[in-house]
């Protein structure tokens, strides 16, 4: 279990406190409203750092593992997993919390689907498909858009709807972008 590694489980260990703090699950617990009442107007700022945190160990355990020549299969696997499972926690946490709307968070998570399935249909034709900048841009505009949506901040509303659409479009177009670049990886299969 390299430094990478992780980074990866940690990132995946702290989508636990993040939903609880961002859904507000500690109001059941008296003793936590006790002891920490004094912040609990702040629970959102405190849920959006640990999503930042979680989102800056994403870019950090690629950078330390491409750097250090430390790639793993384990990595491989569970850091995409990783990047999912925080992603798709926030976006449906923010549904309930009346943040997104859910056909947006559908066409995010379908996009998710479609591309790991591709993936592995890839993958059994012995090709990888490494991630696009239509990729990276789509995950960095969520990512923007999931810490607008979490500060909830009335002010940026206009910012934040915004975001929101290029982050959709990029979803589709990253989609659109590894199918039709991949194309011939669906013709392989039997």
């Amino acid at each position: 279990m390299n430094l990478p590694n992780k980074l990866t489980v940690f990132r995946m260990v702290l989508i636990v406190p993040f939903i609880i703090l961002l859904l507000g699950g500690f109001h059941q617990w008296g003793w936590f409203t006790a002891v920490f009442g004094g912040i609990l107007e702040y629970v959102d700022y405190i849920a959006l750092v640990i999503f930042i945190i979680a989102s800056l160990t994403d870019w950090l355990d690629g950078y330390l593992a491409r750097k250090n020549n430390l790639v793993t299969n384990f990595g491989k696997f569970m850091d995409p997993l990783a990047d999912k499972l925080l992603v798709c926690a926030a976006l449906i946490a923010l549904i309930e919390l009346g943040r997104i709307p859910s056909w947006v968070v559908i066409v995010i998570i379908s996009r998710e689907f479609i591309i790991s399935g591709f993936r592995l249909v890839a993958s059994d034709n012995g090709v990888v498909i490494a991630a696009s900048y239509w990729g990276k841009f789509k995950t960095t505009f969520q990512m923007i858009m999931v810490c607008l949506m979490i500060a909830n901040i009335p002010a940026l509303n206009a910012v934040t709807t915004i975001i929101m659409w290029i982050a959709l479009i990029l979803t589709v177009v990253s989609l659109l972008d590894y199918l039709l670049k991949n194309k011939d990886v669906m013709k392989d299969t039997k």
